[in-house]
C-alpha cells in the first residue's frame, strides 16, 4: 500500500455558524480496504477564535509543528495515517486511523516531547467501517457541488 500526500479542501460551516476548512486526505482506499486501521483517533485543540472561527495567524502557526511530528511519527511504518484535519468554529481537529492505540499513545508522547504542553484532548473510538473518514468525504462532495453550482448559476 503506498500513502501519498495528496490532499482535497473543502468549505463548511460549524456548529456556531462560522466557517470550518476540512482537509482530508485522498487516495487511501487500499488502507480503508485492508481492515488493519480499525480505531479512530481525534486530537483536538481549542483555541480563541477569530470573528469568522479560524485561529490567529500566531496560533495556526503554533500549530504547525506537533502536525508535522505528528504525521511524520505516526506514517513512518504505517502504524497510523493522518486522514483528516479540520480547523474553525473555535478548534483544529487531527484525525488518524490506527492499528493499535496503545502504540499510538507512545509514539504520540514521543512526538511531542519536545514540546511545551500543548492544549489538546484525544479521543479514541473503534471504527472499523471509517464512517467519520466517509462522512467528511461525503460533507466535501456536497460543498464542491454547491461550489459548481454557484459556477453555472
Amino acid at each position: 500500500m503506498k500513502l501519498t500526500n495528496n490532499w482535497f479542501t473543502s468549505v463548511t460551516e460549524g456548529e456556531g455558524g462560522t466557517m470550518v476548512i476540512v482537509c482530508g486526505r485522498d487516495e487511501i482506499d487500499a488502507f480503508m480496504a485492508s481492515g488493519k486501521f480499525g480505531e479512530r483517533v481525534e486530537i483536538t485543540w481549542p483555541y480563541v477564535r477569530t470573528a469568522n472561527g479560524m485561529p490567529d495567524e500566531a496560533e495556526a502557526k503554533r500549530m504547525e509543528e506537533p502536525q508535522e511530528a505528528l504525521q511524520k511519527a505516526m506514517e513512518k511504518d504505517k502504524l497510523s495515517i493522518l486522514t483528516g484535519v479540520y480547523t474553525g468554529d473555535g478548534a483544529r481537529t487531527w484525525i488518524f486511523y490506527t492499528r493499535n492505540i496503545p502504540a499510538f499513545g507512545e509514539r504520540l508522547n514521543q512526538a511531542l516531547a519536545p514540546f511545551e504542553q500543548l492544549p489538546i484532548t484525544i479521543y479514541t473510538e473503534k471504527d472499523p467501517d471509517w464512517n467519520e473518514y466517509r462522512e467528511m468525504c461525503s460533507l466535501c462532495e456536497d460543498a464542491c457541488r454547491d461550489v459548481q453550482s454557484d459556477d453555472e448559476g
